[in-house]
């Protein structure tokens, strides 16, 4: 049993078992490969000489409602071969990311459970609830004025977030993790948006379905009128920090790798835009 950094000779196997344990395009996972993948930004478990199991981490620190940052890696892509679940190897993974990134200063883990069941196996494994989200569903827009909509860069999209959520205990993104999902917006037919002056949406559809996977805006109705507008005859998904009547989703959790005094987010932290 080896646990280590990946290496660019294993990326055909790093492709293939991505397709194997998501079921995602081929175009989706090239995206990730060669817009985002470095050998350092990927840990692997190879046993009796093959990988056999993966996650891919990006930089996203935790930032205090006082506006305190805290270094923290989202787990992404962990993935265990078909043929070898249930053996321990994804705990072990995660203790080796754990150590790993601990080293390399990072004070917690985050990630995004891919399904509702997978909160206890993280649970398990050291992770805790961390971050909640509501979330609407429109079989038809709302009937309101709409705001503008304004396709914008990661970079201006990343500035409007963080204008938006300062006094929030959240998690940050770094740049190439926002030019990462401006591409698998666009890879969907959506992209990233200014909405009315300074707030900010993350828009992915298909044939059926708009998914704003982030919505932050001083008129969110209106938003999500500009949206449909955008793309007609489809349902809408609608994730937003809302604090009305939603129910409230137990989102993402996180795994703390040390101390962390200045964190305030106490379980009900925002994270908001995933990589699911």
């Amino acid at each position: 049993m080896v646990l280590r950094v990946s290496e660019q000779g294993d990326l055909p196997v790093l492709k293939q078992l991505w397709k194997l344990s998501f079921g995602d395009e081929g175009e989706y996972i090239e995206h990730f490969f060669a817009s985002y993948f470095t050998p350092e930004r990927m840990l692997v478990l190879e046993r009796d000489g093959q990988v056999r199991a993966m996650t891919a981490w990006f930089d996203m620190p935790l930032v205090s409602a006082a506006g305190k940052r805290i270094p923290a890696a989202y787990l992404y892509a962990v993935a265990t071969h078909p043929d070898c679940r249930g053996q321990g190897l994804a705990g072990q993974l995660l203790d080796f990311a754990g150590r790993w990134l601990g080293e390399r200063g990072f004070a917690c883990l985050t990630t995004v459970p891919a399904r509702p069941d997978l909160h206890e196996f993280f649970g398990k494994n050291g992770f805790l609830e961390g971050f909640i989200l509501s979330r609407r569903e429109y079989d038809r827009p709302p009937e309101v004025p709409r705001v503008p909509l304004v396709c914008v860069d990661g970079a201006e999209y990343g500035r409007l977030r963080e204008r938006r959520l300062a006094g929030t205990p959240h998690v940050a993104y770094a740049p190439e993790g926002l030019a990462y999902q401006q591409g698998v917006c666009a890879l969907s037919g959506g992209g990233l948006y200014r909405v009315g002056k300074d707030g900010c949406a993350c828009v992915e559809v298909s044939q059926t379905q708009v998914f704003v996977k982030e919505l932050l805006a001083d008129d969110p109705e209106g938003a999500v009128s500009a949206i449909a507008a955008r793309y007609p005859r489809r349902q809408l998904q609608v994730r937003a920090p809302w604090k009305g009547q939603e129910e409230r989703w137990q989102f993402a959790m996180l795994r703390p790798l040390a101390p962390m005094p200045e964190w305030d987010g106490e379980g009900t932290a925002y994270l908001g835009l995933a990589y699911d």
